[in-house]
């Protein structure tokens, strides 16, 4: 873990935490919440990336840009991650809980360092993030946190059990956390985005991020982030950015579980009994 200190901060502003903040939707949260002007503590495991997109904030924008590297998918990175914002002085008035990883596959199938990581990343830190810096909020009545979830939340499917669930307790710890919070004037918003063009599909090698984003399939990751900050600043309890979004959310909720099971045993891209009963 390197804090890389910048010296001045605008209090006046409040300063805005962002993890996973090197690319993708966390990234652009990082240039709105520096466009408005938010002092900024950066923080991802990518160091070099990290600190290349706090010098160019800086540069943009005119704005104080922390650094702090850390593996936030370890079990003390919430504490160690506390403790250094706490070393450099501030007092971090904007939560964001983004970091995240996927892959795709059978829970079966899946590597146990691979699964315990984004178990890690989606649920134990963002969860004890959000209450070793709710508590101060909580004490100073202001604050706001934005927890990015995922559409779906709204359905469990075969290939993503370990993505899909811990987005659904995300979901489900935002809106207990609003409740809890809000009655300090503390603000919770959850932001579901659908497939958004960014390296967290690349990285799992399983969809063609370019294509689907040139065919609409994928939404752009600044439209992402500037319906998560406009909700959060709006004080929304949730948004799902994009209308075909909405709409495969509402679907999704709707569909049966014997249509979910029927794609199951028919998808082409997991596993099929029969295939492994002819390869036998």
């Amino acid at each position: 873990m390197r804090p890389v200190s910048e010296p001045q901060v605008d209090r006046a502003l409040g300063v805005a935490l962002i993890t996973g903040a090197c690319s993708g939707i966390g990234r652009e949260l990082a240039e709105g919440l520096a466009r408005r002007g938010h002092a900024l503590v950066l923080v991802s495991e990518r160091a070099a990336a990290l600190a290349d997109a706090a010098a160019a904030l800086r540069r943009a924008y005119g704005v104080a840009a922390h650094a702090i590297t850390l593996d936030l998918a370890r079990p003390e990175a919430a504490v160690e991650l506390h403790a250094a914002v706490a070393e450099l002085g501030l007092e971090v008035d904007i939560l964001v809980n983004n970091a995240g990883i996927f892959f795709f596959g059978e829970a079966a199938d899946a590597s146990t360092a691979r699964a315990n990581a984004l178990l890690q990343l989606h649920v134990v830190t963002p969860s004890l993030l959000c209450t070793l810096f709710g508590r101060e909020m909580r004490r100073r009545r202001r604050g706001q946190i934005l927890i990015v979830s995922s559409i779906s939340a709204w359905r469990d499917f075969p290939g993503i059990s370990y993505y899909g669930a811990s987005k659904r307790y995300l979901r489900g710890f935002a809106r207990a956390l609003r409740s809890e919070l809000g009655v300090y004037g503390v603000n919770v918003t959850c932001l579901a985005p659908g497939a958004t063009a960014t390296s967290l599909y690349e990285a799992s090698g399983s969809v063609p991020v370019e294509r689907a984003r040139r065919l609409g399939l994928m939404m752009d990751a600044r439209r992402v982030a500037e319906a998560g900050l406009k909700a959060m600043f709006s004080r929304k309890a949730e948004r799902i950015p994009g209308a075909l979004n909405w709409l495969a959310a509402l679907a999704a909720q709707l569909t049966p579980q014997w249509v979910v099971d029927l794609i199951r045993r028919r998808a082409p891209w997991l596993p099929r009994r029969d295939r492994e009963e002819d390869s036998a």
